[in-house]
């Protein structure tokens, strides 16, 4: 099994933090949030690893290199500019395999147990779906959500609007099978339209999760977010 890691994005709300480095590379803990996934990633068996760039791509490989370090081995997907999700994916399906693969947002910070997503590419290969994506609570930044989940089936709400407090957020980790992408035209391409469309014809299979997920999408958030995590490591400590 192969996992991508979604790491082109340029992060403008994120300036000027990222005008001299890329997002993913940012820290949490004194340690880079897309070393966080390697690493979570590794622990449940997945060593194949794609990590897409666009900019300041050059120190994402300079960081992570090969992958030994991490116990993996990574390939890189280059981007001149960034290619959104669904492009970025295209790009990178020669070097993904034929069988149902994991999708990661770098830029999110979670203990979301990746057992679970390997189960879920296993179930993928036997099923009709073309996706299988986690969603979490609607964070305070993004309250109205975006899909629903009922009976493991993701509901597209613009064409089937239900209460709005029964909508979840997309957390940015989901699997794939490949033939979900395989007619997609090459160049700059979004994932939504093409979930929403599978979501019609019940492709897309979902689960909740319901631990710490963080979308790392502002300089406080990341501050907020160190400032929590540096409070639990000392109370760990303290407590050793």
């Amino acid at each position: 099994m192969k996992a991508m890691i979604l790491a082109a994005g340029r992060g403008e709300r994120m300036r000027p933090l990222t005008d001299t480095r890329p997002k993913p590379l940012l820290t949490i803990a004194e340690k880079s949030l897309i070393e966080y996934h390697i690493e979570a990633l590794v622990k449940v068996g997945i060593n194949d690893i794609v990590i897409n760039h666009a900019w300041l791509g050059e120190q994402i490989e300079a960081k992570l290199a090969a992958g030994a370090n991490y116990g993996a081995t990574i390939q890189y997907s280059r981007e001149e500019q960034a290619l959104e999700t669904a492009g970025g994916i295209k790009k990178a399906l020669s070097l993904l395999g034929d069988e149902a693969f994991v999708v990661v947002n770098a830029d999110v910070f979670t203990d979301f147990p990746y057992g679970n997503i390997v189960k879920a590419c296993q179930n993928l290969a036997t099923s009709h779906c073309l996706a299988h994506l986690i969603l979490v609570n609607n964070p305070e930044h993004h309250p109205d959500g975006d899909f629903y989940c009922q009976n493991k089936q993701v509901i597209d709400p613009i064409k089937h609007p239900l209460e709005k407090t029964l909508a979840y957020t997309f957390s940015g980790i989901a699997c794939y099978q490949p033939t979900f992408f395989s007619d997609l035209d090459r160049g700059k391409q979004a994932l939504a339209p093409m979930l929403r469309s599978a979501m019609e014809k019940q492709q897309v299979s979902g689960e909740i999760y319901q631990g710490d997920w963080w979308d790392i999408g502002t300089p406080q958030r990341l501050e907020d977010l160190n400032r929590r995590v540096g409070t639990a490591l000392s109370a760990h400590a303290e407590a050793q």
